[in-house]
């Protein structure tokens, strides 16, 4: 029985506290969908889920169940419970208005930024100059030359991940909104997020 639960609408964030020990699974309800995933230390908002740093401690770019994810600090924040996918991102930054202009000629597009901003403000967290997530579910090829290419997440309804709260935490989770690219399929979608 989950001991808390919510839905997050198609291109919206959520923001909510997750104590040490606590197990939160991040699931995509249609497939396809990419949830930008970030946190911060409860008692100092000065550490924080740290991409570059998880990827230093693993020696490695992909994450499987039994890995840690460490923060900026060096210290384990989540353990890796299970993965029914094995394939996320963890070198893109969020998207936001500027990526969105640059890349398709759009302004003022939701983002990822302003909704991570938004679902932390309320935990009195300001906006970072930029957030860096887990990027769930994304799938991001890097190939021998050197070429990224953001390619369609291979999770289909259903898939999920759950995660084991090292410390007392604050976390956001933006539901990807960019349909203009392969990222989630051209099409947004929501995510279900439980405390278990």
């Amino acid at each position: 029985m989950s001991k808390q639960q919510w839905q997050i609408p198609a291109t919206e964030g959520l923001g909510f506290q997750l104590k040490k020990g606590q197990v939160i699974r991040v699931t995509d309800i249609e497939g396809e969908q990419v949830a930008d995933f970030v946190a911060y230390r409860e008692d100092d908002i000065s550490e924080r889920l740290d991409p570059s740093v998880t990827m230093d401690a693993l020696h490695a770019m992909k994450v499987k169940p039994g890995d840690r994810i460490y923060s900026n600090k060096y210290s384990p924040m989540f353990t890796i419970i299970k993965d029914t996918v094995g394939q996320h991102d963890w070198i893109n930054s969020a998207c936001r208005p500027e990526m969105y202009e640059l890349l398709y000629n759009k302004r003022d597009h939701t983002s990822c930024y302003m909704n991570l901003n938004a679902a932390l403000a309320p935990f009195e967290i300001p906006a970072p100059d930029q957030h860096y997530p887990f990027n769930i579910f994304m799938n991001t090829i890097i190939q021998p030359s050197g070429q990224i290419s953001i390619e369609k997440p291979l999770s289909k309804a259903g898939d999920y991940i759950e995660l084991r709260a090292e410390m007392d935490l604050v976390v956001a989770i933006s539901a990807c909104p960019c349909a203009e690219s392969l990222c989630n399929g051209y099409k947004c979608t929501p995510i279900r997020v439980d405390i278990i």
